[in-house]
C-alpha cells in the first residue's frame, strides 16, 4: 500500500512539473528601447535638501545654507554648530558661539511645534547668542514652523522661538 501512495504522489508531482514548465512563455529576441543612459550621475542629495545653520557674523545671527553629503538628523545638524564654520565660512567672517563641549546633542519632539534640545554641558554656561544659534538651527529643521525650542543641559530651560 505504501508503494501505491508513493507512486501516486510522484505521478502528481510529475504532472504538476510538466504543467508549470509548459506555461506558455516563449523566448523572444532583445527589444530595443533606445540609447542607454548617459551624462553625469545625479548626486545622492538633491539641491532641495539643504540645511540651515545659524552662525555668528559681527555679533549677530546669520543664516547659512549647507548641502550635506548625507541626510543629517537634527542632533547631527546641531553638532555642526559646535564644530564651527567651514574654511569658506570663516573667510566670510562667520564664527560660532556654541562650544565643542556642548555636543553631542539630543533632540526630542515633545508635541507638535515644540522641540527639546539637550546639551552635554550646562545650558546656563552658554552665551545668549549660542542659545539663539541652537534655537534657530533646531527650529529651521522642524516640520512645523515656527517651532518652540527648549534648550536644556543640567536643568530645565524655558521654551524660546527663533528671534529671526
Amino acid at each position: 500500500m505504501r508503494t501505491g501512495l508513493a507512486r501516486r504522489v510522484f505521478a502528481a508531482g510529475l504532472v504538476s512539473l510538466v504543467a508549470v514548465a509548459g506555461c506558455g512563455v516563449q523566448p523572444t529576441d532583445a527589444i530595443r528601447a533606445g540609447d542607454p543612459p548617459s551624462g553625469p550621475v545625479a548626486p545622492t542629495i538633491t539641491p532641495a535638501m539643504k540645511i540651515t545653520l545659524y552662525l555668528v557674523k559681527n555679533g549677530r545671527l546669520s543664516a547659512v545654507k549647507r548641502r550635506p553629503v548625507r541626510r543629517l538628523s537634527p542632533a547631527d545638524t546641531l553638532a555642526l554648530l559646535a564644530a564651527g564654520p567651514s574654511a569658506a565660512e570663516q573667510a566670510d567672517g562667520l564664527t560660532t558661539e556654541v562650544p565643542r563641549e556642548a555636543a553631542p546633542f539630543s533632540v526630542t519632539a515633545e508635541r507638535a511645534g515644540h522641540l527639546v534640545v539637550a546639551l552635554s554641558t550646562p545650558a546656563g554656561e552658554l552665551s545668549p547668542l549660542a542659545v539663539e544659534q541652537i534655537v534657530c538651527t533646531a527650529a529651521a529643521r522642524a516640520p512645523e514652523s515656527p517651532a518652540q525650542v527648549t534648550v536644556v543641559g543640567a536643568g530645565q530651560g524655558a521654551p524660546r522661538s527663533c528671534p529671526l
